[in-house]
């Protein structure tokens, strides 16, 4: 009986804290950044509907990676094309970090991705039209427009506060110029 009860008491404590241990438990706070890919070559544009960056949208790749260190992310995810992927490389590769793929045209998957509880601060790398709108889904009301064609020196950063058993309450939000 006394082992019985050993067992049952180990079984207890150990899920208590399984949870931490495997990393099965649900982060409380969330960051999310989110930007639009640098400036693309206008040139490329004309004969690709996947252009790369530009020189100057490849050096405000840097300046981005320099901007969202201070937020420690511990996940990227750009769209597949050139210009988002090039525009989160420069982070990726200062922290070896692999960048992670989403389809843009699913923003309800990524936001389910960023806030489903496996990331603490992640960075969501997108577009002019699907960046603003997935701020929007993720604060849960329609404040951003889409960003112009020139646009390209805005981040979103949405932070959210789980609330288990109740909704999710948004505890900042802003955007910053860079």
């Amino acid at each position: 009986m006394k082992i019985f009860i050993s067992f049952l008491l180990g079984l207890f404590v150990f899920g208590l804290a399984g949870a931490d241990v495997f990393g099965q438990q649900k982060h409380r706070k969330l960051t999310i950044i989110l930007i639009r890919h640098a400036e693309k070559d206008k040139t490329e544009e004309e004969v690709t509907p996947d252009p790369r960056l530009a020189p100057e949208g490849e050096a405000r790749a840097e300046k981005f990676a320099e901007i969202v260190e201070k937020y420690k992310p511990d996940a990227i995810f750009s769209s597949q094309f050139k210009r988002t992927i090039s525009t989160a490389r420069p982070f990726a590769r200062k922290k070896r970090m692999m960048i992670q793929f989403y389809n843009h045209r699913d923003l309800k998957e990524i936001a389910e991705i960023a806030t489903a509880g496996r990331f603490k601060r992640i960075v969501i790398v997108g577009h002019n039209s699907t960046t603003p709108a997935l701020a929007n889904m993720l604060i849960g009301q329609e404040k951003y427009k889409a960003l112009a064609e020139t646009e390209y020196d805005k981040i979103f950063i949405v932070r959210i506060k789980k609330n288990k058993g109740k909704p999710n309450k948004i505890r900042e939000e802003k955007v910053i110029n860079y």
